[in-house]
């Protein structure tokens, strides 16, 4: 049964990686969620793979959602029946709407995706329930891809002087960065500061925990840690899948910013993907406007900025979509 399971697993995440999907295509993301209480759905069709996730809401009803996904060769036909197995199961889970958030691919690039989205893809019978650029996209609209299969010495040449100046300093101030998966209460204790400082909301420590405890054991998922005289002071988490290891959380202390801990944080992290052979490194979501000080520091390492297409939702049930749209406003 194990062997079965374990070959299905690998069959899963060897097409999304040869299909140059996400980490939250993968047979591993879609475990980590059911640990989560969320219920799954591993969708398989010729040529496709689509992980859908269902996400409760409150009075009992739930959405469906399917992250950078899903993955493949993507013909007309192929993409309806895929919508039409998530229609089947949102009618049985009685789901409001499917959120799809496409990856960035050639299918979906500017040129093309106006012509598929406008016609091919959405045809009669969804056109009219589609809409474009929801209330808000879960994951992030635009995103800095790094290319580290350059040397060492050329990314550091590459890097904005400022940043390059931070890294050495905190390496002159005696900052060192360990990885350590076992250390998650350093890194709530930091994302809790963090948090506060910077008005947003974490998910719930539930979440970190799992979430290392299951993908930090299948080697996913790994906690870098910059140290000075012994104290943590700033932590990341860094996915690796497929040829890209992506920049999940950081968070750091406050007090010790003179220290520059969390540009060390970041490169030494950098630095280990190009050991291990990763091509890209994700630095996960800028924007300027939302987030200025994160898109500053991101931006000081350098990459291609990113466009994904943005969310779409296909609707099942529009009085209650259009509540769910005006709950999150007024939220």
């Amino acid at each position: 049964m194990k062997i079965a399971l374990d070959n299905q697993k690998e069959k899963w995440n060897q097409f999304v990686m040869e299909n140059n999907g996400s980490f939250l295509q993968s047979w591993q993301w879609g475990e980590f969620q059911e640990l989560l209480g969320r219920k799954i759905w591993r969708i398989e069709m010729a040529g496709l793979r689509g992980l859908v996730i269902k996400h409760n809401l409150p009075l009992g009803k739930s959405y469906l959602y399917c992250p950078r996904g899903p993955v493949g060769q993507i013909s007309p036909n192929g993409f309806e029946r895929f919508l039409e197995e998530n229609k089947k199961i949102a009618h049985s889970e009685k789901s409001i709407f499917f959120k799809i958030e496409p990856s960035r691919s050639d299918l979906f690039d500017t040129e093309t995706r106006s012509d598929l989205f406008d016609t091919t893809f959405f045809c009669k019978n969804y056109k009219k329930r589609l809409y474009q650029k929801g209330l808000t996209s879960i994951q992030p609209d635009k995103t800095l891809i790094l290319d580290i299969t350059k040397s060492e010495e050329e990314l550091l040449s590459q890097l904005h002087q400022k940043t390059r100046y931070n890294i050495r300093l905190a390496q002159k101030k005696g900052v060192t960065v360990e990885e350590s998966n076992e250390k998650i209460d350093d890194f709530l204790r930091l994302l809790k500061q963090t948090a506060k400082r910077d008005k947003f909301h974490p998910h719930p420590q539930v979440y970190y925990q799992k979430m290392l405890d299951v993908l930090g054991k299948e080697g996913m998922i790994k906690l870098f840690l910059a140290k000075y005289q012994s104290q943590i002071i700033a932590a990341n988490i860094v996915c690796f899948f497929g040829s890209t290891a992506t920049y999940l959380h950081g968070a750091s202390d406050y007090d010790s910013r003179h220290l520059m801990a969390p540009y060390l944080c970041q490169w030494q992290a950098i630095c280990q993907a190009k050991k291990l052979d990763f091509r890209f490194y994700d630095f996960w979501g800028i924007d300027e406007k939302k987030w200025p000080g994160p898109t500053r520091f991101k931006k000081g390492f350098g990459g291609q900025e990113v466009d994904y297409p943005g969310a779409f939702d296909l609707v099942f049930q529009p009085i209650w979509y259009q509540v769910y749209n005006l709950a999150r406003r007024v939220l």
